[in-house]
């Protein structure tokens, strides 16, 4: 069950408009590494997790990732907020406009649109915990990137908030991983 409060786990709040900027960050709405995928991944997962530890760690992290996809989805509204289609051609975005107007669609920053063939879902913990680790970090990478690319405070504050989330999640995947690792070389002592 999930519970909805009213508030994002950080203020997004962008005074500046800029379709260019948005087109970038919505990688990280449908792309491969983005919100969309990390949530819809773990909360498969976590189904075929051997015990409760790994079902609640894959639910909780899953759950905040949709959280993530709502603050996504927010700088990206805000960023387009208003404009029309003169200021999307001036940055490039023209194409993004003709189909999605100002709609945020989950697609990567080349507009292509999200795929289930996105997530990665074997059934076995320590491959999906490897798995997982590996898509923190390609996520921590996307945010590094976005970071080079604006020069907007209000969109670089929530950017690096979502940064550091990654790196949590990458550490409490990895204590995971370290917990399966050790029950299984101790069963085969």
């Amino acid at each position: 069950m999930f519970i909805f409060e009213k508030r994002t786990q950080i203020p997004v709040n962008i005074r500046n408009r800029n379709p260019r900027l948005a087109g970038i960050i919505l990688s990280q709405y449908g792309g491969p590494d983005g919100e969309l995928s990390a949530s819809l991944r773990y909360l498969s997962q976590r189904f075929t997790m051997p015990d409760n530890r790994g079902k609640a760690l894959l639910t909780d992290i899953g759950t905040e990732e949709l959280s993530h996809l709502e603050i996504i989805g927010s700088i990206v509204g805000q960023l387009t907020d208003g404009e029309g289609a003169k200021s999307f051609d001036k940055y490039g975005a023209g194409a993004y406009y003709v189909d999605h107007s100002n709609a945020v669609y989950p697609a990567n920053a080349s507009g292509v649109p999200f795929t289930a063939a996105y997530l990665q879902s074997k059934g076995d913990p320590i491959a999906d915990l490897t798995e997982n680790l590996a898509a923190e970090q390609k996520a921590r990478a996307t945010y590094d990137n976005i970071l080079r690319l604006s020069d907007d405070p209000d969109v670089n504050e929530v950017i690096k908030f979502l940064r550091e989330r990654e790196i949590v999640h990458f550490q409490r995947f990895g204590e995971l991983l370290d917990h399966y690792q050790s029950k299984i070389e101790s069963c085969n002592k």
